[in-house]
């Protein structure tokens, strides 16, 4: 190993004996103007000995130094990104740098993704990355980690330091736990975490957020409601935090009424909910059945805004009882119920869902690894729709989110008091992020993965 000193990611300058970098791969190698910070790579900061040195480049950011050594390249991969990931590794593999890769693609494609790194991590990181330090000290990288069980997360303690001087957005991202007790069929969370739920020790999470040194906190876990008991210790602990924060929800948080008057006094401003369907048979088919015994949508929307949280909707189209009049149905209903913010996706079938599968199974799908594919563009349809063509599919989801973030769209709903229009840190919060949204996508829609470059994998796919 070579000796070299610390730069600015640890805190005093100590003289060390190996590097690791830790790259987040952007979609197609460009920037992005809604880039949060990778939460993984500070948990992994955090299991890391402080023998070590550290640092993050973010390609969302920065554009990444092949050339500066490192002994270890570590590459966080996503179904979006794999293909940008693939070419970053070839290019630090060219140079002699030894390359892992773990996330959920690389746990659900893993002999796609061991074609294109010396190392791949298949689970989650906790009581692997330890060995993987170890064994990189001996010269002795093994080619998979695979993580046995589900660790715990209790006491996880991520270093937000790998963040610093980085043009993040202005919101922390935390996670409190792990998992959804929902099976839906095109989730990638539960495809990973099945079941089973882990939740981090309150006493860490409050730690955390003294530590972030923002006042904008997003929980990030894919429902902070699984549980009455916990969500309450949670929500009453943030009280004296003075902070806002946001997170994900499932509507049935709304049978607790004390849980939104706590969500409401600790500072929670915004909820996302993964509304999907107005259409009863596609909730249905998504196995989100659990979504129809909670009444109609207009009384969850409402409790929420009588508690001044507003709402951050999300729909997703393609699944087989949807017709061309569901989008303008799902556009009037986001408008009318004065959304923060609304997504309007194409049904996306993600590696290793239940959702791929039956649609692989069914010969829907117009090219299995549709991510790799140099002719994808970020926003089509890669599969066929029962009762409307892919084309129709992708153009109707493009027309629904260019009419929601309109100017006028936009300032219709910013001057609705009882959602939007409560204080000035929610004014700036929703001029903002929906002038970032508008921005995006266009920045985003049919952008490519990757770029023009092959992919040189170690082995034929």
């Amino acid at each position: 190993m070579r000796v070299r000193c610390l730069g600015s990611n640890r805190y005093n300058p100590i003289a060390l004996a190996m590097k690791i970098t830790f790259i987040r791969p952007s979609m197609n190698h460009k920037r992005a103007y809604d880039a949060m910070e990778p939460l993984v790579f500070s948990i992994l900061a955090g299991l890391t000995p402080p023998d070590i040195e550290v640092v993050l480049y973010d390609e969302r950011l920065e554009s990444i130094p092949y050339d500066e050594p490192t002994d270890l390249v570590a590459i966080t991969v996503e179904t979006y990104t794999a293909r940008s990931a693939y070419q970053t590794a070839a290019e630090f593999r060219r140079r002699g740098v030894r390359v892992v890769m773990g996330g959920y693609h690389a746990t659900f494609m893993p002999e796609e993704v061991q074609s294109f790194c010396d190392s791949l991590v298949i689970g989650d990181a906790e009581g692997l990355w330890e060995q993987i330090i170890s064994d990189v000290k001996k010269n002795n990288l093994k080619k998979i980690y695979r993580q046995e069980n589900q660790p715990s997360i209790a006491d996880l303690k991520p270093d937000r330091k790998i963040f610093m001087g980085k043009r993040y957005a202005p919101i922390s991202l935390i996670q409190y736990g792990r998992g959804c007790r929902y099976a839906c069929d095109f989730c990638s969370i539960h495809a990973m975490y099945g079941s089973q739920l882990r939740q981090r020790n309150v006493d860490e999470i409050v730690k955390e957020v003294k530590s972030a040194r923002r006042k904008h906190i997003f929980f990030v876990d894919d429902n902070i409601f699984v549980d009455v008991q916990k969500a309450e210790e949670l929500f009453k602990a943030l009280i004296p935090l003075k902070i806002r924060w946001s997170c994900q929800v499932t509507i049935d948080i709304t049978q607790y009424d004390h849980l939104l008057d706590l969500m409401k006094e600790s500072g929670c401003i915004s909820v996302l909910i993964g509304f999907e369907s107005l259409n009863k048979e596609n909730l249905k088919q998504m196995n989100k059945r659990w979504s129809l015994k909670q009444g109609p949508y207009s009384t969850t929307i409402q409790k929420f805004h009588n508690q001044g949280i507003m709402i951050y909707g999300t729909f997703v189209f393609g699944y087989d009882d949807d017709l061309i009049d569901s989008f303008d149905t799902a556009l009037d209903f986001a408008i009318q119920s004065n959304f923060l913010l609304a997504n309007f996706n194409p049904l996306t079938p993600m590696p290793g869902t239940t959702l791929y599968e039956r649609l692989k199974i069914e010969k829907r799908l117009i090219t299995d690894r549709w991510w790799l594919d140099p002719n994808y563009r970020y926003g089509q349809t890669i599969f066929h729709p029962r009762k409307m063509s892919a084309r129709e599919l992708t153009e109707n989801c493009f027309r629904a989110r260019n009419f929601y973030y309109s100017f006028s769209s936009i300032f219709r709903r910013l001057f609705q008091k009882k959602s939007n229009f409560h204080s000035f840190s929610k004014f700036n919060l929703f001029l903002v992020s929906n002038l970032i949204s508008r921005k995006e996508i266009m920045n985003k829609q049919w952008a490519s993965l990757g770029d023009h470059r092959p992919l040189e994998p170690l082995k034929g796919l």
